[in-house]
């Protein structure tokens, strides 16, 4: 059919052509015998035109109403294919919940809750300290405070003797090279302590 209409195209072409040739004479002629002939041929034209226009236009809607035709009969088979693809699809749900059982997958969630909570309750078991009841963190902050604000705390503590060689606070921070280290790395020798004052660490250094 598309051909067809092509063919139908060029005759109206061709018959546009020749009835632009008359026009164009007849412009150029006086009235008379030989301008009514040339005016019949170009009516005679006109007329042809007209028919395989309208034969177009007949053709046209045929070809529109075919494919409207052809678009309808696609868009059914697809729909045609959705329903069935549908069908399967619920009968496929169906059997699915058939083989389950509402109660059975809310207790599943309660099983899950109680051992969950267990297992916190555990974990608050492993994680509790031990024979720390009785101990004052409020006075443990003020004594840690004074520390900070007053290093030579620690010196009156072992005076004391309250603080053993072995009880004795340990930090990164505080830590210092041995004496023997210090003299053979750098090759000074430190300063003498007093007789004294070393009398005094022995009577309060425990015996091993």
């Amino acid at each position: 059919m598309e051909g067809r209409t092509g063919e139908l195209d060029e005759r109206i072409k061709k018959l546009d052509q020749e009835l632009s040739r008359y026009t164009e004479q007849m412009r150029k002629m006086k009235p008379g015998a030989a301008k009514s002939s040339i005016q019949q041929r170009a009516i005679r034209v006109l007329k042809q035109k007209k028919l395989y226009e309208a034969q177009r236009e007949k053709m046209a809607n045929t070809q529109f109403n075919m494919e409207q035709v052809k678009f309808a009969q696609e868009s059914m088979v697809d729909t045609a294919a959705t329903v069935t693809a549908m069908q399967d699809a619920n009968k496929a749900l169906k059997k699915q919940f058939k083989t389950m059982d509402i109660n059975k997958v809310e207790d599943l969630q309660d099983d899950m809750a109680d051992l969950l909570e267990q297992s916190e309750e555990i974990q608050g078991v492993l994680g509790r300290s031990y024979n720390l009841e009785d101990v004052d963190e409020s006075a443990l902050e003020d004594e840690l405070r004074a520390l900070e604000e007053d290093p030579s705390l620690f010196a009156s503590y072992e005076e004391q003797g309250q603080l053993s060689a072995s009880d004795q606070p340990t930090a990164d921070y505080l830590s210092l090279p041995s004496a023997e280290g210090t003299a053979a790395e750098g090759g000074a020798a430190l300063p003498e302590v007093p007789a004294e004052q070393q009398a005094a660490q022995t009577a309060s250094t425990p015996a091993q």
